[in-house]
Protein backbone atom coordinates (compact mmCIF):
# COMPACT_ATOMS: atom_id res chain seq x y z
CA UNK A 1 0.00 0.00 0.00
CA UNK A 2 2.49 2.49 1.34
CA UNK A 3 4.21 1.86 -2.64
CA UNK A 4 1.14 2.51 -4.39
CA UNK A 5 0.27 5.91 -2.67
CA UNK A 6 4.36 6.71 -3.29
CA UNK A 7 3.87 6.21 -6.88
CA UNK A 8 0.56 8.12 -6.62
CA UNK A 9 2.81 11.45 -5.41
CA UNK A 10 4.93 10.47 -7.76
CA UNK A 11 2.56 10.83 -10.81
CA UNK A 12 1.12 14.05 -9.87
CA UNK A 13 4.88 15.44 -10.29
CA UNK A 14 4.77 18.08 -13.24
CA UNK A 15 6.45 16.22 -15.67
CA UNK A 16 4.33 12.93 -15.26
CA UNK A 17 1.21 14.67 -14.72
CA UNK A 18 1.94 16.61 -18.21
CA UNK A 19 2.74 13.55 -20.06
CA UNK A 20 -0.59 11.87 -18.86
CA UNK A 21 -2.64 14.72 -19.72
CA UNK A 22 -0.68 14.49 -23.12
CA UNK A 23 -1.17 11.07 -23.51
CA UNK A 24 -4.58 10.82 -22.77
CA UNK A 25 -5.86 13.71 -25.14
CA UNK A 26 -4.00 12.37 -28.02
CA UNK A 27 -5.23 8.69 -27.34
CA UNK A 28 -8.91 10.57 -27.38
CA UNK A 29 -8.36 12.41 -30.72
CA UNK A 30 -7.01 9.28 -32.23
CA UNK A 31 -9.30 7.05 -30.87
CA UNK A 32 -12.32 9.18 -31.92
CA UNK A 33 -11.22 9.39 -35.68
CA UNK A 34 -12.55 5.71 -37.29
CA UNK A 35 -9.42 3.85 -39.09
CA UNK A 36 -6.77 4.85 -36.16
CA UNK A 37 -6.38 3.35 -32.93
CA UNK A 38 -4.61 3.05 -29.60
CA UNK A 39 -2.33 0.41 -31.26
CA UNK A 40 -1.65 3.09 -34.46
CA UNK A 41 -0.29 5.74 -31.89
CA UNK A 42 1.80 4.02 -29.19
CA UNK A 43 3.59 2.31 -32.19
CA UNK A 44 3.66 6.33 -33.50
CA UNK A 45 5.55 7.62 -29.92
CA UNK A 46 7.56 5.09 -29.12
CA UNK A 47 10.48 6.19 -30.76
CA UNK A 48 9.90 9.38 -28.82
CA UNK A 49 9.81 7.32 -25.19
CA UNK A 50 13.66 5.97 -26.09
CA UNK A 51 14.60 9.19 -24.48
CA UNK A 52 12.41 9.45 -21.41
CA UNK A 53 12.61 8.72 -18.28
CA UNK A 54 10.64 5.47 -17.06
CA UNK A 55 7.84 7.37 -15.27
CA UNK A 56 6.83 9.83 -17.86
CA UNK A 57 7.29 7.29 -20.86
CA UNK A 58 5.41 4.94 -18.98
CA UNK A 59 2.68 8.07 -18.38
CA UNK A 60 2.81 8.76 -21.90
CA UNK A 61 1.37 5.33 -23.21
CA UNK A 62 -0.32 4.67 -20.34
CA UNK A 63 -2.34 7.69 -21.03
CA UNK A 64 -2.64 6.80 -24.77
CA UNK A 65 -4.23 3.33 -24.61
CA UNK A 66 -6.90 5.12 -21.53
CA UNK A 67 -7.45 7.59 -24.19
CA UNK A 68 -7.32 5.35 -27.30
CA UNK A 69 -9.89 2.98 -26.05
CA UNK A 70 -12.14 6.00 -24.76
CA UNK A 71 -12.11 8.19 -27.92
CA UNK A 72 -13.98 5.14 -30.28
CA UNK A 73 -17.34 6.23 -28.27
CA UNK A 74 -17.81 9.28 -30.10
CA UNK A 75 -17.41 8.37 -32.95
CA UNK A 76 -19.49 5.26 -32.61
CA UNK A 77 -22.43 7.60 -31.15
CA UNK A 78 -22.47 10.55 -33.68
CA UNK A 79 -21.42 9.04 -37.03
CA UNK A 80 -22.07 5.31 -36.53
CA UNK A 81 -18.92 4.04 -36.92
CA UNK A 82 -16.46 2.94 -34.26
CA UNK A 83 -13.45 4.85 -33.70
CA UNK A 84 -11.98 1.84 -31.89
CA UNK A 85 -12.93 -2.06 -32.55
CA UNK A 86 -14.00 -2.22 -28.61
CA UNK A 87 -16.59 0.33 -29.78
CA UNK A 88 -18.60 -1.79 -32.18
CA UNK A 89 -21.09 -2.15 -29.81
CA UNK A 90 -21.88 0.63 -28.59
CA UNK A 91 -22.96 1.75 -31.63
CA UNK A 92 -26.08 -0.86 -31.43
CA UNK A 93 -27.74 1.52 -29.27
CA UNK A 94 -26.10 4.63 -29.09
CA UNK A 95 -26.78 5.61 -32.65
CA UNK A 96 -30.43 5.33 -32.33
CA UNK A 97 -30.30 7.26 -29.73
CA UNK A 98 -28.56 10.17 -31.41
CA UNK A 99 -31.00 10.20 -34.54
CA UNK A 100 -33.59 10.25 -31.72
CA UNK A 101 -31.90 13.62 -31.03
CA UNK A 102 -30.32 12.40 -27.73
CA UNK A 103 -26.81 12.71 -28.95
CA UNK A 104 -25.83 14.91 -25.38
CA UNK A 105 -27.30 11.69 -23.22
CA UNK A 106 -25.65 8.95 -25.17
CA UNK A 107 -22.89 10.30 -25.11
CA UNK A 108 -23.18 11.35 -21.05
CA UNK A 109 -23.53 7.50 -20.48
CA UNK A 110 -20.66 6.65 -22.44
CA UNK A 111 -18.39 8.95 -20.79
CA UNK A 112 -19.24 8.24 -17.42
CA UNK A 113 -19.62 4.24 -18.19
CA UNK A 114 -16.47 4.33 -19.21
CA UNK A 115 -14.96 5.75 -16.43
CA UNK A 116 -16.61 3.74 -14.17
CA UNK A 117 -15.37 0.93 -15.50
CA UNK A 118 -11.83 1.82 -15.82
CA UNK A 119 -11.87 2.81 -12.15
CA UNK A 120 -13.24 -0.37 -11.07
CA UNK A 121 -10.92 -2.61 -12.96
CA UNK A 122 -7.84 0.01 -11.35
CA UNK A 123 -9.25 -1.24 -7.96
CA UNK A 124 -8.85 -4.52 -9.12
CA UNK A 125 -5.20 -3.84 -11.07
CA UNK A 126 -4.37 -2.59 -7.43
CA UNK A 127 -5.22 -5.13 -5.37
CA UNK A 128 -4.41 -8.31 -7.35
CA UNK A 129 -0.48 -7.40 -9.30
CA UNK A 130 0.87 -7.64 -5.76
CA UNK A 131 -0.71 -11.40 -4.93
CA UNK A 132 -0.33 -12.13 -8.39
CA UNK A 133 3.32 -11.15 -8.70
CA UNK A 134 4.27 -12.63 -5.53
CA UNK A 135 2.30 -16.33 -6.62
CA UNK A 136 4.34 -15.89 -10.42
CA UNK A 137 7.83 -15.74 -8.27
CA UNK A 138 7.29 -19.24 -7.58
CA UNK A 139 7.25 -19.88 -11.25
CA UNK A 140 10.41 -21.31 -13.10
CA UNK A 141 11.53 -21.43 -16.95
CA UNK A 142 9.51 -24.18 -17.62
CA UNK A 143 6.07 -22.58 -16.11
CA UNK A 144 6.73 -19.01 -18.06
CA UNK A 145 7.58 -20.92 -21.18
CA UNK A 146 3.91 -22.83 -20.76
CA UNK A 147 2.43 -19.63 -20.09
CA UNK A 148 3.78 -17.57 -22.95
CA UNK A 149 2.73 -21.12 -25.39
CA UNK A 150 -0.66 -20.51 -23.80
CA UNK A 151 -0.62 -16.80 -24.76
CA UNK A 152 0.31 -17.63 -27.93
CA UNK A 153 -2.25 -20.34 -28.79
CA UNK A 154 -5.12 -19.11 -26.94
CA UNK A 155 -4.76 -15.63 -29.40
CA UNK A 156 -4.62 -17.68 -32.22
CA UNK A 157 -7.78 -19.28 -31.46
CA UNK A 158 -9.80 -16.28 -30.93
CA UNK A 159 -8.48 -15.07 -34.11
CA UNK A 160 -11.72 -13.96 -36.26
CA UNK A 161 -12.93 -17.17 -37.97
CA UNK A 162 -9.52 -19.65 -38.32
CA UNK A 163 -7.56 -21.39 -36.08
CA UNK A 164 -5.17 -21.76 -38.57
CA UNK A 165 -4.59 -18.45 -39.85
CA UNK A 166 -4.17 -17.27 -36.25
CA UNK A 167 -1.57 -19.84 -35.70
CA UNK A 168 0.43 -18.63 -39.00
CA UNK A 169 0.32 -15.31 -37.94
CA UNK A 170 1.97 -16.39 -34.15
CA UNK A 171 4.48 -18.24 -36.14
CA UNK A 172 5.08 -16.26 -38.55
CA UNK A 173 5.91 -13.28 -35.76
CA UNK A 174 7.97 -15.87 -33.95
CA UNK A 175 10.03 -16.51 -37.57
CA UNK A 176 10.73 -12.91 -37.93
CA UNK A 177 12.34 -12.75 -34.38
CA UNK A 178 14.77 -14.92 -35.12
CA UNK A 179 17.57 -13.08 -36.83
CA UNK A 180 20.32 -12.13 -34.57
CA UNK A 181 22.99 -13.16 -32.51
CA UNK A 182 22.22 -16.54 -30.41
CA UNK A 183 22.11 -16.04 -26.89
CA UNK A 184 23.41 -19.83 -26.62
CA UNK A 185 26.43 -20.02 -29.47
CA UNK A 186 26.85 -16.11 -29.89
CA UNK A 187 26.75 -16.88 -33.41
CA UNK A 188 25.02 -15.41 -36.17
CA UNK A 189 22.01 -17.24 -37.32
CA UNK A 190 19.30 -15.85 -40.29
CA UNK A 191 21.36 -12.90 -41.23
CA UNK A 192 21.82 -13.29 -45.07
CA UNK A 193 25.78 -11.66 -44.58
CA UNK A 194 23.72 -8.35 -43.44
CA UNK A 195 25.47 -6.93 -40.39
CA UNK A 196 22.47 -4.65 -39.72
CA UNK A 197 20.89 -7.92 -38.61
CA UNK A 198 23.33 -8.99 -36.11
CA UNK A 199 21.27 -7.36 -33.46
CA UNK A 200 17.80 -8.80 -35.15
CA UNK A 201 14.68 -6.43 -36.49
CA UNK A 202 14.35 -4.00 -33.95
CA UNK A 203 10.60 -3.70 -32.35
CA UNK A 204 9.89 -0.20 -33.00
CA UNK A 205 10.72 -0.28 -36.75
CA UNK A 206 8.47 -3.70 -36.92
CA UNK A 207 5.23 -2.02 -34.55
CA UNK A 208 5.24 1.04 -36.77
CA UNK A 209 5.21 -0.52 -40.02
CA UNK A 210 2.65 -3.01 -39.06
CA UNK A 211 0.26 -0.78 -37.49
CA UNK A 212 0.80 2.66 -38.56
CA UNK A 213 2.32 2.86 -42.50
CA UNK A 214 0.04 -0.52 -43.31
CA UNK A 215 -2.84 1.30 -42.41
CA UNK A 216 -1.83 4.16 -44.12
CA UNK A 217 -1.26 2.38 -47.65
CA UNK A 218 -4.40 0.70 -47.03
CA UNK A 219 -6.39 4.03 -46.75
CA UNK A 220 -4.87 5.70 -49.65
CA UNK A 221 -7.08 4.45 -52.09
CA UNK A 222 -10.42 5.27 -50.53
CA UNK A 223 -10.90 8.65 -51.31
CA UNK A 224 -14.46 8.54 -49.88
CA UNK A 225 -16.27 11.67 -47.66
CA UNK A 226 -16.08 12.09 -44.17
CA UNK A 227 -19.66 10.54 -43.01
CA UNK A 228 -22.05 12.80 -41.62
CA UNK A 229 -21.43 13.67 -38.10
CA UNK A 230 -25.31 14.48 -36.21
CA UNK A 231 -24.93 17.36 -33.83
CA UNK A 232 -25.07 16.90 -30.20
CA UNK A 233 -28.01 19.23 -29.08
CA UNK A 234 -28.03 20.03 -25.13
CA UNK A 235 -25.74 19.46 -22.43
CA UNK A 236 -23.74 17.07 -20.96
CA UNK A 237 -25.31 15.36 -17.90
CA UNK A 238 -25.79 12.72 -15.76
CA UNK A 239 -27.75 13.07 -12.08
CA UNK A 240 -28.11 10.76 -8.85
CA UNK A 241 -31.56 8.93 -10.37
CA UNK A 242 -29.18 7.52 -13.72
CA UNK A 243 -26.23 6.61 -11.19
CA UNK A 244 -28.51 4.53 -8.63
CA UNK A 245 -30.11 2.89 -12.12
CA UNK A 246 -27.30 2.03 -14.08
CA UNK A 247 -25.28 0.73 -11.01
CA UNK A 248 -25.66 -2.42 -11.48
CA UNK A 249 -25.21 -2.84 -14.60
CA UNK A 250 -21.98 -1.17 -14.28
CA UNK A 251 -20.83 -3.03 -12.01
CA UNK A 252 -21.30 -6.30 -13.09
CA UNK A 253 -20.11 -4.70 -16.76
CA UNK A 254 -16.67 -3.67 -15.33
CA UNK A 255 -16.26 -6.93 -13.13
CA UNK A 256 -16.95 -8.66 -16.64
CA UNK A 257 -14.39 -6.68 -18.73
CA UNK A 258 -11.80 -6.87 -16.06
CA UNK A 259 -12.40 -10.44 -16.08
CA UNK A 260 -11.97 -11.25 -19.77
CA UNK A 261 -9.31 -8.58 -19.87
CA UNK A 262 -7.32 -10.57 -18.05
CA UNK A 263 -7.42 -14.06 -20.84
CA UNK A 264 -4.72 -13.59 -23.00
CA UNK A 265 -5.74 -12.53 -26.61
CA UNK A 266 -9.31 -11.88 -26.18
CA UNK A 267 -9.57 -8.23 -25.74
CA UNK A 268 -12.11 -5.52 -24.93
CA UNK A 269 -14.12 -6.15 -28.65
CA UNK A 270 -15.64 -9.73 -26.95
CA UNK A 271 -15.68 -7.82 -23.36
CA UNK A 272 -18.08 -5.35 -24.23
CA UNK A 273 -20.09 -8.25 -26.80
CA UNK A 274 -20.47 -10.56 -23.50
CA UNK A 275 -21.02 -7.62 -21.19
CA UNK A 276 -24.24 -6.32 -23.66
CA UNK A 277 -25.44 -9.75 -24.24
CA UNK A 278 -25.39 -10.19 -20.16
CA UNK A 279 -26.72 -6.74 -20.28
CA UNK A 280 -29.62 -7.49 -22.15
CA UNK A 281 -30.37 -10.99 -20.34
CA UNK A 282 -31.23 -9.02 -17.19
CA UNK A 283 -33.22 -6.38 -18.52
CA UNK A 284 -36.90 -6.47 -18.23
CA UNK A 285 -37.34 -4.95 -21.73
CA UNK A 286 -34.76 -6.62 -23.63
CA UNK A 287 -36.66 -6.45 -26.75
CA UNK A 288 -35.66 -2.80 -26.72
CA UNK A 289 -31.77 -3.48 -27.30
CA UNK A 290 -30.58 -2.40 -30.69
CA UNK A 291 -32.92 0.16 -31.15
CA UNK A 292 -31.94 3.12 -28.52
CA UNK A 293 -31.81 1.08 -25.28
CA UNK A 294 -29.44 3.27 -22.41
CA UNK A 295 -28.21 0.14 -20.91
CA UNK A 296 -26.42 -1.08 -23.79
CA UNK A 297 -24.18 1.99 -24.24
CA UNK A 298 -23.25 1.61 -19.94
CA UNK A 299 -22.39 -2.42 -20.74
CA UNK A 300 -20.43 -2.11 -23.75
CA UNK A 301 -18.41 1.09 -22.53
CA UNK A 302 -17.95 0.22 -19.24
CA UNK A 303 -16.61 -3.53 -20.09
CA UNK A 304 -14.41 -2.37 -22.92
CA UNK A 305 -12.97 -0.06 -20.38
CA UNK A 306 -12.60 -2.45 -17.69
CA UNK A 307 -10.84 -5.14 -20.29
CA UNK A 308 -8.06 -2.65 -20.11
CA UNK A 309 -7.07 -2.59 -16.54
CA UNK A 310 -7.42 -6.39 -16.45
CA UNK A 311 -5.27 -6.90 -19.53
CA UNK A 312 -2.90 -4.72 -17.52
CA UNK A 313 -2.40 -7.46 -14.44
CA UNK A 314 -1.13 -9.95 -16.35
CA UNK A 315 1.33 -7.59 -18.09
CA UNK A 316 2.98 -6.26 -15.03
CA UNK A 317 2.95 -9.66 -13.48
CA UNK A 318 3.88 -12.08 -15.48
CA UNK A 319 4.95 -10.41 -18.93
CA UNK A 320 1.88 -11.20 -20.52
CA UNK A 321 0.24 -9.42 -22.80
CA UNK A 322 -3.99 -9.61 -22.91
CA UNK A 323 -3.90 -7.39 -26.59
CA UNK A 324 -1.82 -6.52 -29.04
CA UNK A 325 -1.49 -2.91 -27.27
CA UNK A 326 -0.27 -4.82 -24.27
CA UNK A 327 1.94 -6.51 -26.38
CA UNK A 328 3.54 -3.08 -27.47
CA UNK A 329 3.92 -1.85 -24.02
CA UNK A 330 6.07 -4.93 -23.23
CA UNK A 331 8.20 -4.20 -26.15
CA UNK A 332 8.30 -0.13 -24.67
CA UNK A 333 9.16 -1.44 -21.19
CA UNK A 334 12.19 -3.39 -23.08
CA UNK A 335 13.57 -0.71 -24.81
CA UNK A 336 13.82 0.98 -20.96
CA UNK A 337 15.74 -2.35 -20.31
CA UNK A 338 12.99 -3.34 -17.98
CA UNK A 339 11.34 -6.91 -17.88
CA UNK A 340 7.86 -6.92 -16.93
CA UNK A 341 6.92 -9.74 -14.46
CA UNK A 342 7.37 -10.50 -11.01
CA UNK A 343 10.58 -9.42 -10.50
CA UNK A 344 9.58 -5.81 -11.77
CA UNK A 345 7.72 -5.42 -8.36
CA UNK A 346 10.86 -6.63 -6.32
CA UNK A 347 13.76 -5.11 -8.73
CA UNK A 348 11.52 -2.07 -9.88
CA UNK A 349 8.49 -1.68 -7.58
CA UNK A 350 8.35 2.10 -8.28
CA UNK A 351 8.15 0.88 -11.98
CA UNK A 352 5.06 -1.59 -11.32
CA UNK A 353 3.39 0.98 -9.12
CA UNK A 354 4.06 3.46 -11.53
CA UNK A 355 1.79 1.60 -13.88
CA UNK A 356 -1.33 1.20 -11.38
CA UNK A 357 -1.18 4.73 -10.75
CA UNK A 358 -1.00 6.33 -14.05
CA UNK A 359 -3.47 4.08 -15.19
CA UNK A 360 -5.91 4.64 -12.27
CA UNK A 361 -5.36 8.66 -12.57
CA UNK A 362 -5.44 8.63 -16.45
CA UNK A 363 -9.13 7.51 -16.26
CA UNK A 364 -9.82 10.69 -14.00
CA UNK A 365 -7.96 12.93 -16.97
CA UNK A 366 -10.15 10.43 -19.11
CA UNK A 367 -13.24 11.82 -17.22
CA UNK A 368 -12.70 15.37 -17.39
CA UNK A 369 -11.33 15.91 -21.06
CA UNK A 370 -14.14 14.15 -22.38
CA UNK A 371 -16.58 16.19 -20.47
CA UNK A 372 -14.96 19.22 -21.57
CA UNK A 373 -13.77 18.59 -24.77
CA UNK A 374 -16.00 16.21 -26.96
CA UNK A 375 -17.47 18.45 -29.79
CA UNK A 376 -14.55 19.63 -30.00
CA UNK A 377 -12.92 15.84 -30.61
CA UNK A 378 -15.90 15.06 -32.55
CA UNK A 379 -15.56 17.58 -34.99
CA UNK A 380 -11.45 16.25 -35.83
CA UNK A 381 -13.38 13.31 -37.05
CA UNK A 382 -14.10 15.01 -40.35
CA UNK A 383 -10.80 15.45 -41.30
CA UNK A 384 -10.40 14.06 -44.65
CA UNK A 385 -8.09 10.72 -44.27
CA UNK A 386 -5.48 13.03 -47.21
CA UNK A 387 -4.63 15.71 -45.14
CA UNK A 388 -4.19 13.83 -42.22
CA UNK A 389 -2.13 10.45 -43.34
CA UNK A 390 1.03 12.39 -45.03
CA UNK A 391 1.50 13.76 -41.24
CA UNK A 392 1.28 10.96 -39.71
CA UNK A 393 4.22 9.07 -42.87
CA UNK A 394 6.28 12.03 -41.88
CA UNK A 395 6.28 10.90 -38.27
CA UNK A 396 6.54 7.36 -39.03
CA UNK A 397 10.02 7.89 -40.85
CA UNK A 398 11.33 9.98 -38.84
CA UNK A 399 10.84 8.05 -35.67
CA UNK A 400 11.66 4.94 -37.22
CA UNK A 401 15.58 6.87 -38.77
CA UNK A 402 15.53 8.31 -35.18
CA UNK A 403 15.99 4.98 -33.22
CA UNK A 404 19.70 4.17 -34.16
CA UNK A 405 20.29 6.75 -36.99
CA UNK A 406 20.47 4.36 -39.65
CA UNK A 407 18.05 4.40 -42.41
CA UNK A 408 18.52 0.68 -42.14
CA UNK A 409 15.58 1.04 -39.81
CA UNK A 410 13.21 2.75 -42.19
CA UNK A 411 13.16 0.19 -44.50
CA UNK A 412 12.53 -2.42 -42.27
CA UNK A 413 9.54 -0.41 -41.43
CA UNK A 414 8.28 -0.36 -45.11
CA UNK A 415 9.20 -4.36 -45.40
CA UNK A 416 7.03 -4.81 -42.51
CA UNK A 417 4.21 -2.80 -43.83
CA UNK A 418 3.95 -4.13 -46.65
CA UNK A 419 4.18 -7.01 -45.30
CA UNK A 420 1.19 -6.21 -42.89
CA UNK A 421 -0.83 -5.35 -46.36
CA UNK A 422 0.01 -9.03 -47.57
CA UNK A 423 -1.15 -10.69 -44.23
CA UNK A 424 -4.20 -8.66 -44.28
CA UNK A 425 -5.37 -9.16 -47.88
CA UNK A 426 -4.42 -13.10 -46.77
CA UNK A 427 -6.87 -12.82 -43.90
CA UNK A 428 -4.02 -13.25 -41.57
CA UNK A 429 -4.64 -11.49 -38.11
CA UNK A 430 -1.97 -9.05 -36.98
CA UNK A 431 -2.55 -9.58 -33.23
CA UNK A 432 -0.68 -13.43 -33.31
CA UNK A 433 1.74 -11.93 -35.22
CA UNK A 434 2.77 -9.27 -33.16
CA UNK A 435 2.66 -10.97 -29.77
CA UNK A 436 4.58 -13.76 -31.47
CA UNK A 437 7.27 -11.53 -32.33
CA UNK A 438 7.48 -9.79 -28.79
CA UNK A 439 7.42 -12.37 -26.95
CA UNK A 440 9.09 -14.94 -29.09
CA UNK A 441 12.93 -14.18 -27.72
CA UNK A 442 11.41 -14.64 -24.19
CA UNK A 443 10.09 -17.92 -25.14
CA UNK A 444 13.15 -19.31 -26.38
CA UNK A 445 15.04 -18.10 -23.29
CA UNK A 446 12.89 -19.91 -20.97
CA UNK A 447 13.26 -22.74 -22.91
CA UNK A 448 16.43 -23.09 -22.79
CA UNK A 449 16.99 -22.22 -19.29
CA UNK A 450 14.66 -25.11 -18.43
CA UNK A 451 16.44 -27.44 -20.78
CA UNK A 452 19.51 -26.43 -19.12
CA UNK A 453 18.40 -27.33 -15.61
CA UNK A 454 16.60 -30.26 -16.77
CA UNK A 455 18.53 -33.75 -16.51
CA UNK A 456 15.11 -35.22 -18.48
CA UNK A 457 15.33 -32.79 -21.60
CA UNK A 458 11.72 -31.60 -22.46
CA UNK A 459 10.27 -34.40 -20.00
CA UNK A 460 11.76 -32.79 -17.24
CA UNK A 461 7.86 -30.29 -17.50
CA UNK A 462 5.78 -32.89 -16.50
CA UNK A 463 7.70 -32.58 -12.85
CA UNK A 464 6.39 -28.93 -12.79
CA UNK A 465 2.47 -29.05 -12.30
CA UNK A 466 1.72 -25.39 -12.79
CA UNK A 467 3.75 -25.75 -16.43
CA UNK A 468 1.83 -28.77 -17.55
CA UNK A 469 -1.58 -27.27 -16.64
CA UNK A 470 -0.47 -24.21 -19.31
CA UNK A 471 0.32 -26.11 -21.75
CA UNK A 472 -2.43 -28.32 -21.21
CA UNK A 473 -4.74 -25.26 -21.65
CA UNK A 474 -2.55 -24.65 -24.79
CA UNK A 475 -3.42 -28.06 -26.51
CA UNK A 476 -7.15 -27.86 -25.65
CA UNK A 477 -7.46 -24.58 -27.39
CA UNK A 478 -6.14 -25.95 -30.44
CA UNK A 479 -8.36 -29.22 -30.27
CA UNK A 480 -11.62 -28.00 -28.60
CA UNK A 481 -13.37 -25.58 -31.70
CA UNK A 482 -12.50 -28.27 -34.53
CA UNK A 483 -14.17 -30.77 -31.84
CA UNK A 484 -17.51 -28.42 -31.14
CA UNK A 485 -17.48 -28.12 -34.50
CA UNK A 486 -17.59 -32.02 -35.22
CA UNK A 487 -19.46 -31.84 -32.54
CA UNK A 488 -22.37 -29.14 -33.85
CA UNK A 489 -22.32 -30.91 -37.11
CA UNK A 490 -23.15 -33.95 -35.94
CA UNK A 491 -26.17 -32.87 -34.00
CA UNK A 492 -27.59 -30.92 -36.65
CA UNK A 493 -30.28 -32.19 -38.89
CA UNK A 494 -29.46 -33.13 -41.78
CA UNK A 495 -30.90 -30.71 -45.02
Amino acid sequence: MTELLNALAATFSPAVLACLVLGTALGLVVGAIPGLGASMLIALTLPITFHMANDTSISLLVGEYVGGISGGLISAILLNMPGTPASIVTTFDGYPITRKGGAARALSLGIVASFAGGLISALFLAGLSPFLAKFALRFGPWEYFGLIMMAFVMLAALAEDSLLRGLIGAVLGMAFALPGIDASSGEARLTFGLDPLLSGFDVLPVLIGIFAIRQILSEAGQAAPPPEMVASKGALAFGRRDLTRFMPNILRSSVIGTWIGLLPGIGASVASLVSYGSARAFSKTPERFGKGEEHGIVASEAANNASVGGALIPLVTMGIPGSVVDAILIGALMIHNLQPGPLLFQNSPEVAYGFIAAYLVANFIMLGLMWMGTRGIARLTQVPGWALFPLILLFCVVGAYAINNDWFDVWVMLGFALLGLVLSFARIPLGPFVIGFVLAPIAEGQLRTGLMYSDDGFAGVLERPWAVTFLAIAALSVVAPPLLRLVKRRRSPAP
